[in-house]
């Protein structure tokens, strides 16, 4: 069984996540954007082993702790998709930007393409492609657990912005409708930012992507 926890990271309290297998008690973090002291912290108290790092987009509050992390644990990025590396080459350009520390750059060992598969353990996701936010955005997805984790695709009521470089609205908005409710109203999603939800939630009252918007 695939179990995860949240773990709010940065001033923009991003959602990073630890997704691990019950059974192999193998994990991996997903978008440690900082505060790498507290996501192995976490994981320690979980009593699990952290096997690599799952990143859903480029941008700093994602993605600024990725190589520190990498680096003290000896694991493995894997994530994006390829079209995000201008973000992740700007990560120093962002940290300035968003007032930041200076985070290192990276290059990931596994870029992802849709229909790819990444494990967890003995536990298995499915890869999505999904632009708008970022060119290069990817989600992960859990068909046994149920579980998808989105990063700033999708929300409990909102989107995610468009308005940065190589952002697009009419692409999120056809990820959203066209990658993600085809998975199902019961699947629930850990979002890059506030309170989790399911898919059949925001079809019924989401305001940018709803049913009825």
């Amino acid at each position: 069984m695939l179990r995860y926890k949240i773990v709010p990271v940065t001033p923009f309290e991003q959602n990073c996540s630890l997704l691990w297998c019950d059974v192999s008690r193998k994990a991996a973090v997903v978008d440690p954007g900082g505060d790498v002291d507290r996501i192995t912290a976490a994981a320690e108290q979980l009593g699990v082993t952290v096997e690599k790092i799952l990143l859903t987009h480029g941008h700093i509050d994602h993605a600024g702790g990725t190589a520190e992390l990498a680096r003290r644990l000896e694991v493995p990025v894997e994530g994006p998709q390829r079209d995000e590396s201008f973000w992740i080459d700007a990560l120093q350009q962002q940290s300035k930007m968003f007032g930041f520390p200076q985070v290192e750059t990276f290059t990931p060992d596994r870029w992802l393409a849709d229909g790819d598969v990444v494990t967890v353990g003995q536990e298995v996701l499915d890869v999505l492609h999904c632009p708008g936010h970022t060119p290069g955005h990817v989600v992960f997805f859990s068909p046994t657990a149920r579980l998808a984790v989105v990063g700033d695709v999708l929300f409990a009521g909102s989107i995610g912005r468009t308005d940065f470089p190589r952002g697009s609205h009419a692409d999120l908005v056809k990820s959203i409708r066209g990658k993600l409710w085809p998975l199902g109203n019961d699947v629930s999603f850990i979002p890059g930012h506030g309170p989790m939800s399911t898919f059949g939630e925001e079809r019924d009252s989401n305001p940018y992507v709803g049913d009825y918007a």
